[in-house]
């Protein structure tokens, strides 16, 4: 039985590289607390640009984004980006 490749060595090393960023979530722009447990909603959890499901790389930093963990679940396997908040004064 072939292992999942999330369980892999390269891929927690992925992880804790861009989580020792230290950068906000790129979907919503709001700072990722590192003390919460992983289960919280607004825990850390490593998002991919284009989702795997759309062809894109488990392991290509390029391809890799901080999220909370509500926002990468929310944004599922679209492909949309971060929006801008966008002022209401035009």
């Amino acid at each position: 039985m072939p292992s999942n490749p999330r369980n892999g060595r390269p891929y927690r090393r992925l992880v804790a590289a861009v989580k020792a960023l230290g950068h906000p979530c790129w979907i919503c722009g709001h700072n990722i607390p590192a003390s919460l447990d992983a289960r919280h909603r607004m825990s850390f959890t490593l998002d991919h640009l284009v989702p795997l499901s759309r062809g894109g790389s488990l392991l290509d930093p390029a391809n890799a984004r901080s999220a909370h963990r509500k926002c990468n679940s929310k944004r599922g396997n679209r492909l949309a980006t971060a929006q801008s908040r966008a002022s209401r004064r035009w």
